[in-house]
C-alpha cells in the first residue's frame, strides 16, 4: 500500500527536527572551579584555608573552599583547617563560629558572634592563636549533629579575626578584620539531596554610562545551597565578531526554592548585535549551559529585548509532539483501512435475463 501523504509529512518533520537537534544541541562546559584568594599584606592580614577535604567530594570545586556536607543526626565529624598570619607584625587571633544564612541571593553573616542552631553545634579546639610574623597554625572544628536534629540544610561561618586600634584611636575606634570558612550542613536520612538550577530569562542591557551587561534569572530548583559563578562567550556579531569569555560576577548565592539574577560585565566598544551567546554556570559539581540570541539596546540606562534562548525542554517537547502525532496519524490511517475492507460490495448492473 502507498505511503499517506500525511505520514510522509509527519516522516520528514522528525527527521529534520532530528538533523537540527543534532547540529545545535548546546554541550555541557567542564567545571573549571576557583582558587582560593590570597590575603592582602597589610597590617591586620590574616588568612584562613580548609586542609581538609571529604575522599567523596575531592571533585567538587566547592568543598575545596567550604565545608559542604550530608549527615545523618547523632553525626559527629572533624575539620581541619589553617589560618596564617601574613603580615610583617605578630597577631592574636580569636576564633569562633557564629550564624549564617541566605537571603536576596546573597549568603548573609550574622552580626558579630550572633550564634544560630548549626553554630551551637561547632567546637573548635583552640579558641585564640598568637602567631608571629608570616606564621601558619592548624585548628580543629569538630561538628556534633544532635540526636533530635530535624531535617534540613543550615549555615554557619568559622571566623578568624583580629583587633587593632584604628586610624581613630582617640575616639576609641577600633578596627576588626576577620576572615571566615562557610559551612553549609544538610542533616537528615539517607543519602545526599540533589542540587540542581536553572537558567531563565537573559536580558541585556546598557548601563547609564553606556557598559553592555547582561543579567540572567537563576533558580534553585535542587535541595541544597548553590554558589553560581561561570562564563559568557559571544560570537557571530557584526562583522563576524566574537568575544569572551567573560566572567559572571561571583557572589550569587541561593538556598533551596530560592531564584536572583547574575550579571555579566562586557567591554565598552562591543556593538549591538545581533550576536549569539553560550551562558555556562556552575556550582560545585553541577553546570547549565544556555544558547541563543541577543541584541544589545542603542540607548544609555535601557533595557533591550529579553534574549531568544536554545530551551533545552524544547527538543524533548517537540519530539514528544511529534510522537503523538505520528501515533494518531497511524491511528486515522488504520482506521480507513479498516473501514474500506468492511464496506460491503457494489451490486452488480449486469443486463436483464429475458
Amino acid at each position: 500500500m502507498a505511503s499517506s501523504p500525511l505520514l510522509r509529512l509527519v516522516s520528514a518533520a522528525l527527521l529534520a527536527l532530528l538533523a537540527h537537534a543534532m547540529a545545535g544541541a548546546p554541550a555541557a562546559a567542564a567545571d573549571p572551579g576557583r582558587g582560593q584568594a590570597r590575603p592582602n599584606a597589610d597590617k591586620n592580614s590574616i588568612g584562613i584555608r580548609l586542609l581538609e577535604i571529604p575522599a567523596n567530594r575531592t571533585d567538587d570545586p566547592r568543598s575545596h573552599l567550604f565545608i559542604v556536607d550530608h549527615v545523618n543526626p547523632a553525626t559527629t565529624f572533624s575539620r581541619r583547617f589553617e589560618v596564617h598570619n601574613a603580615s610583617n607584625e605578630p597577631q592574636h587571633l580569636q576564633l569562633y563560629a557564629a550564624g549564617a544564612g541566605i537571603s536576596h541571593g546573597r549568603f548573609t553573616f550574622a552580626p558579630e558572634r550572633t550564634p544560630n542552631e548549626l553554630s551551637s553545634w561547632i567546637k573548635l579546639n583552640r579558641a585564640a592563636i598568637d602567631l608571629p610574623p608570616h606564621d601558619r597554625a592548624s585548628v580543629k572544628a569538630t561538628v556534633a549533629v544532635p540526636t533530635w536534629a530535624p531535617k534540613g540544610e543550615r549555615y554557619a561561618v568559622i571566623w578568624a579575626e583580629v583587633s587593632a586600634a584604628g586610624a581613630g584611636k582617640q575616639e576609641g575606634i577600633t578596627v576588626v578584620n576577620r576572615v571566615g570558612i562557610r559551612t553549609y550542613l544538610d542533616v537528615g536520612p539517607g543519602g545526599e539531596p540533589p542540587t540542581d538550577f536553572r537558567i531563565g530569562e537573559i536580558v541585556p542591557q546598557r548601563t547609564e554610562d553606556g557598559q553592555p551587561r547582561i543579567q540572567a534569572t537563576v533558580a534553585n530548583t535542587g535541595e541544597r545551597a548553590i554558589d553560581l559563578e561561570g562564563q559568557l562567550s559571544l560570537s557571530d556579531g557584526p562583522s563576524s565578531l566574537s568575544a569572551g569569555p567573560v566572567p559572571v560576577d561571583r557572589g550569587t548565592t541561593l538556598a533551596p526554592g530560592q531564584q536572583a539574577t547574575v550579571t555579566i560585565q562586557l567591554g565598552e566598544d562591543l556593538p549591538d548585535g545581533p550576536w549569539k551567546f553560550s551562558l555556562t554556570l556552575t556550582s560545585g559539581r553541577i553546570d547549565r549551559t544556555q544558547t541563543g540570541t541577543l541584541t544589545f539596546p542603542q540607548k544609555s540606562g535601557t533595557w533591550g529585548l529579553a534574549a531568544s534562548t536554545d530551551s533545552p525542554l524544547t527538543l524533548p517537547l517537540a519530539l514528544a509532539a511529534l510522537v503523538t502525532l505520528i501515533a494518531g496519524a497511524s491511528l486515522l490511517i488504520a482506521r480507513r483501512f479498516h473501514t474500506r475492507r468492511k464496506s460491503p460490495a457494489a451490486p452488480s448492473h449486469g443486463g436483464d435475463l429475458t
